[in-house]
């Protein structure tokens, strides 16, 4: 669902027309006029969805003096259909049709609403099974190790997890994997590798999020710690862009591995970071695809609340 904005009206034929025909600036200009909003205020709703635009480069895009070209512009189009409510990738599209460059045609990163979509469904989820918080679990250290398979889909992961109890009475991990888009969760699988088994699985075919109770068969006592390992079979969706762990909780350190098929071998990586769903990413930097084992890495040595990740280029 879109998040509602001021004068949210019905669009105008003229709307309906432009968004169907184009060209880009036209469609932009009249859907800014159909919901009402002052340049500033777009740019507010920009802000607040960390794609920062300047008034004066809005102005242009709809004068059509100047286009969207870059990653960031590209990232403001996007914000830009759910913020004036049209339908997704209407914009982007007549970018495309107009010869914009293939970055515009393919969402390299979530966008902020499925972030949020996929957390809303994960807390009804979880709820579903009972679990709180951080279920008395502190994370110690956690690795990661993602596989992209031959046809550059999210073939599958394997998580190992070093865990402390803050409270007595600890059985279980709540296990949650958000597939790429147009992912089957009905289709995945989870296999219980080590020190634990499968329990209650949840899942929203919708937004793509599987969530797997792995119970450990022993009640930890506060100040235990307790080691145990699962994979994860996806392979449902098309080609993955990006791997994205989202931390609620301060913890210990965490690696995450991101293995390609030899005959998948991405054009660019790197590494970033975000302090939610809506900030802007920082911390990036590029990862070399190393030779033998075609991998790249990051190591955080202590866990913020936030997110981190990996995103590669296919070409």
């Amino acid at each position: 669902m879109r998040h509602a904005t001021e004068h949210a009206d019905v669009p105008t034929a003229e709307l309906d027309t432009a968004l169907r025909g184009g060209p880009f600036h036209v469609a932009l200009r009249a859907a800014i006029a159909a919901r009402g909003l002052p340049l500033q205020r777009v740019q507010h709703h920009l802000s607040r969805h960390g794609v920062k635009v300047g008034v004066t480069s809005l102005s242009y895009w709809q004068q059509g003096a100047r286009r969207p070209q870059r990653p960031e512009s590209l990232r403001a189009v996007r914000a830009l259909e759910e913020i004036l409510q049209l339908p997704d990738e209407s914009l982007i599209r007549l970018l495309t049709e107009s010869g914009e460059p293939a970055s515009a045609r393919r969402p390299s990163t979530r966008s902020y609403r499925s972030l949020l979509e996929a957390s809303d469904a994960l807390n009804r989820l979880q709820g579903d099974l009972g679990w709180s918080l951080d279920g008395g679990l502190h994370t110690l250290g956690h690795h990661e190790r993602v596989r992209i398979g031959a046809r550059r889909e999210l073939a599958g992961l394997e998580s190992h997890h070093i865990v402390r109890a803050h409270r007595d009475g600890v059985d279980r991990f709540l296990a949650v994997h958000h597939g790429d888009p147009g992912c089957s969760p009905r289709a995945m699988a989870v296999h219980a590798l080590e020190n634990c088994r499968t329990g209650r699985v949840r899942l929203d075919q919708d937004t793509g999020v599987l969530v797997t109770e792995l119970l450990f068969g022993t009640r930890l006592r506060a100040g235990d710690t307790f080691l145990f390992r699962y994979g994860i079979e996806d392979g449902t969706a098309g080609v993955s862009r990006e791997y994205v762990h989202g931390f609620g909780f301060p913890g210990g350190q965490y690696a995450l591995q991101v293995r390609f098929d030899r005959a998948a071998l991405p054009a660019r990586c790197h590494r970033f970071a975000q302090h939610s769903p809506a900030a802007p990413r920082s911390s990036r930097h590029e990862l070399t695809v190393s030779g033998p084992h075609h991998s790249v890495h990051v190591v955080e040595p202590r866990i913020r609340p936030g997110l981190v990740g990996i995103a590669w280029d296919w070409e």
